[in-house]
């Protein structure tokens, strides 16, 4: 066991894994990961499984008995996804047990294609949770303002949520929103409220990616100040769990935790540094703080399990810090709205490349083994 991690995970943190593939699964890397570096979930996104496709020799003879079958795309890549998730479900499982239920979680997507399109959002959430069939799932749905009343409406249907690419401070209030009034129309709904999780992943490092790209364009005024790059990323997570503090209270929190409702923790995501001059744990140490999950690229764990400092609680006290901070970037002419429109664009665009390069690598091999 790492002690680094270890420290982690006693700080509050549960460490997830943010990649999953037949590989990982078959030779017991993910097994090791949970055994020994303190792993108590897992995500995947179109560009794992786009990767983990392209790369993975393990899924040749699935995709032969797929074509014999005379599956379409649509069909082989459900079943191929669906399949590695539910492994992944069960290999979690006693994590799950153990923690009642808050970890040994488990994220499979939605197509990202409909990132603006509730009503099916909802159905394919609800196919993916049969699908994979494992009470440990979690289904990802994008935090756009499509994706906001289908989050309400799967939550009401008693189905666990991951929502993703969060990226802006007023988004991730109507997701906080979607979640608790999904949790009020599922008790309506007579659904048990305790079995009832979500988590919501805000990115971080892409957030540094577009302010430093625009402060780098920069060409005078305060904006040229190099001390005002690659710190907004953090201090805008900072933020975000403020707003989550002053959300899950009050009556109305109160009420629906007398029921057994579950808070929505916020989840860190995109942590992998981008900028190769910045330290590489920065995302997940400076982010310390209890009842969040940090879900990150094996490299980054490895970062920090070799050289990670784990300093206590790293939010609470920077609040003031983290307000200054992006009211500088404001009077250096960053427009924080049109970032977060932009990044959420890209956000979804990215996925969407992704999971067509996926559909075209195994449209290609079910017509290889048809062949």
């Amino acid at each position: 066991m790492n002690h680094r991690l270890k420290a982690l995970t006693d700080a509050g943190v549960s460490i997830w894994l943010d990649d999953l593939s037949r590989e990982r699964l078959e030779t017991g890397n993910l097994a090791d990961l949970v055994a020994n570096n303190h792993v108590v979930g897992v995500t995947s996104n179109p560009s794992i499984f786009q990767a983990a496709l392209a790369d993975g020799e393990r899924y040749d003879a699935q995709v032969r008995e797929l074509a014999a079958e005379g599956a379409d795309v649509d069909r082989a890549t459900l079943v191929i996804t669906t399949d590695d998730v539910r492994e992944a479900c069960q290999l979690m499982r006693p994590v799950f047990e153990a923690t009642d239920g808050v970890d040994g979680r488990v994220s499979i997507e939605v197509s990202p294609g409909l990132a603006h399109d509730t009503e099916q959002t909802v159905a394919e959430a609800a196919e993916l949770h049969k699908t994979v069939g494992e009470p440990n799932v979690m289904i990802k749905i994008p935090g756009t303002e499509a994706g906001w009343p289908a989050i309400t409406e799967t939550v009401a249907a008693g189905i666990s949520v991951n929502v993703t690419l969060i990226f802006g401070l007023e988004q991730y209030r109507n997701v906080m929103e979607a979640y608790v009034s999904g949790l009020e129309q599922a008790a309506d709904n007579g659904h048990q409220l305790a079995d009832i999780h979500s988590v919501a992943s805000f990115f971080v490092s892409r957030v540094d990616t577009e302010i430093d790209k625009r402060l780098e364009a920069t060409t005078d005024g305060p904006g040229t100040d190099p001390a005002l790059r690659g710190k907004a990323g953090v201090a805008n997570a900072r933020l975000a769990f403020q707003a989550f503090e002053e959300f899950f209270s009050g009556e109305r929190w109160e009420a629906l935790e007398a029921k057994g409702a579950r808070k929505q923790r916020p989840l860190w995501a995109s942590t992998g540094v981008k900028n190769p001059d910045y330290d590489d744990t920065m995302y997940v140490v400076d982010l310390v703080v209890e009842d969040t999950v940090n879900t990150m690229p094996e490299k980054t764990m490895d970062a920090v399990a070799d050289h990670g400092e784990v300093r206590g609680d790293r939010v609470r006290p920077f609040y003031d810090d983290a307000a200054a901070h992006m009211q500088a970037l404001a009077e250096a002419g960053i427009d924080y709205d049109d970032v977060i429109a932009v990044l959420i664009e890209e956000g979804v665009d990215k996925f969407v490349v992704a999971w067509d390069e996926l559909q075209t690598t195994l449209a290609a091999s079910l017509e290889a083994a048809r062949a």
